[in-house]
């Protein structure tokens, strides 16, 4: 079978790999125009383009899919199905039309639950304990086209984007070379949409790092895991970012301190207190952190050169 990817983020690399893996032909790879990352601003590939490179696959990044000459690119290509995973540009029905077993999308919740741009960390800051990917046919409309085949995946109470985005890249990966060939088959009927059932995630920003400590202890410590490694979690203390790695919730905690008051607890271990902050209801231990500009930190490292950290009042603005 013929096939182009479309696909930029570590994210869709296993996807590709798989496809590749399993003797299907990827006529061709688009992905997104290589960007500047990093505080050096140094222009780099996207891990896509990086295994098409390494595997001799012809790669395509076009600012964008409506150009007619980047369809009739497409369209010369003469693929039997276009594979989307985690591409990052809405494709139009120009490209949608295109081939004969039409596009198919991974997208990583169980469709129709978190349709949208961060369904990851949607499901953990919601507290779910299962997601799943999803594998559909796409139409014009976001992450709204039938159905082809899904599978869940229990999400662990340590789980950040991270970890969990990891494993439903490699299940989505499996999933995609078992299914791709059912449908050319004729094997699977593409159900509809439950459109009752849609909920929808937004896209996060840099300004979503910024902690409101108003908040319950255990939605803040969803929330920085959720948000790890990016956007992350932090909070203001002197005018510097403070970001926080590592949180948990202190269990059974009830004090008088405000919100967003760094304070100790005792520890299991009496020569050890542990950083803790105050939120809207109950607190967060801090594990790690990093000040801005400096290294990453135990809590207990920290504390030995930031001692006045301990009673400090985190905001949410440098001022």
């Amino acid at each position: 079978m013929r096939l182009a990817f479309m696909g930029t983020p570590t994210f869709a690399v296993p996807s590709l790999e798989a496809l590749i893996a399993h003797g299907f032909e990827v006529a061709a790879v688009v992905t997104q125009p290589d960007r500047p990352v990093g505080r050096g601003r140094a222009v780099r590939a996207a891990p896509v383009k990086e295994v098409a490179v390494r595997e001799g696959i012809r790669v395509l990044q076009p600012p964008s899919l409506r150009a007619p000459d980047a369809v009739a690119v497409l369209r010369a290509i003469q693929p039997d199905a276009i594979v989307v995973v985690a591409f990052g540009q809405i494709l139009r029905r120009a490209v949608l039309d295109l081939p004969p077993l039409g596009c198919i999308n991974l997208h990583p919740s169980l469709l129709p639950k978190l349709r949208g741009a961060s369904p990851i960390q949607a499901a953990i800051r919601e507290g779910l304990s299962e997601t799943g990917v999803s594998i559909i046919l796409m139409n014009e409309r976001m992450d709204a086209g039938p159905i082809l085949a899904q599978s869940s995946a229990p999400i662990f109470l340590n789980d950040t984007a991270a970890t969990l985005g990891d494993r439903l890249a490699r299940i989505g990966a499996d999933l995609l070379v078992d299914t791709i060939p059912r449908w050319q088959q004729g094997v699977i009927t593409a159900r509809d949409q439950d459109e009752a059932e849609a909920t929808f995630c937004r896209p996060l920003s840099a300004a979503d790092a910024i902690v409101e400590w108003r908040q319950p202890a255990d939605l803040i410590a969803r929330v920085c895991r959720a948000q790890t490694p990016w956007p992350g979690c932090g909070s203001y203390w002197g005018g510097r970012l403070v970001r926080f790695l590592a949180l948990e919730v202190a269990s059974d905690w009830s004090g008088p301190e405000a919100p967003g008051t760094a304070f100790l607890l005792p520890g299991p271990n009496p020569r050890h207190a542990l950083l803790a902050i105050a939120t809207g209801r109950g607190a967060v231990i801090v594990r790690d952190l990093q000040l801005a500009g400096k290294r990453p930190l135990t809590a207990e490292e920290f504390l030995r050169g930031q001692s006045r950290f301990v009673g400090a009042q985190l905001t949410s603005d440098a001022g």
